[in-house]
């Protein structure tokens, strides 16, 4: 009586899925370095090591490549600031902890803001990608106004500041980080997250020697 062999290697699927990833960030590598309009299939294939044929199992055409693409951020990196702040407690901790965090995420995705960018400046129209990541900025925002109406509560705001302009000035230093990232090396990158650091913790600079 015969035996049915037993399957060796990774599932299909999990095979599929790893594919999937692997063309994804050749998207946003190619949309990142070329921009949107001369990043074409067959480019991000060879990036992907792979024919356009094969890419086109995944995906039909280009927009809704992309799409994915900028889905996909969206989906990892918002949960990941939020719980970040979430698993910390104090207001400091709380807001170097999205720094941490968004430190991370960019060493995981090196090409995610200028992929934004690209997109934001380019895009399609009828993919509303510019208006989704406006979104998403929006939400990041809201993450860092969650922590200032702490912030409030607890009475560690300063007396000249209010949720809404605490808010914005941290919004703004962080967006202004992420443009940092794009057009640094990477050790410039951590030194000035360091000193961004320092600036919000209140030790950049020695008071004591400040006229």
């Amino acid at each position: 009586m015969s035996t049915t062999p037993p399957i060796l290697g990774r599932p299909v699927a999990a095979k599929g899925e790893e594919t999937r990833q692997r063309i994804i960030e050749a998207t946003m590598r190619c949309v990142a370095e070329m921009g949107y309009s001369r990043a074409t299939i067959r480019e991000i294939a060879r990036v992907a090591q792979m024919t356009s044929g094969s890419l086109y199992h995944y995906f039909p055409n280009k927009s809704e490549l992309v799409k994915a693409a900028f889905l996909e951020l969206a989906g990892i990196s918002l949960p990941r600031l939020s719980a970040a702040a979430d698993r910390a407690d104090g207001v400091l901790d709380k807001l170097m902890a999205v720094f941490d965090e968004g430190d991370r995420f960019l060493r995981d995705h090196p090409f995610a803001v200028a992929f934004d960018r690209a997109i934001r400046a380019e895009s399609a129209a009828d993919l509303h990608l510019a208006e989704d990541s406006n979104t998403i900025f929006t939400a990041l925002r809201d993450v860092v106004a969650g922590i200032m109406e702490q912030a409030r509560r607890e009475g560690a705001l300063g007396p000249e500041a209010d949720v809404e302009s605490a808010s914005n000035a941290i919004h703004t230093i962080m967006l202004g980080l992420c443009e940092h990232t794009a057009n640094t090396p990477p050790e410039v990158y951590q030194a000035t997250g360091r000193a961004l650091r320092l600036l919000i913790q209140g030790s950049l600079f020695d008071y004591t020697k400040l006229a």
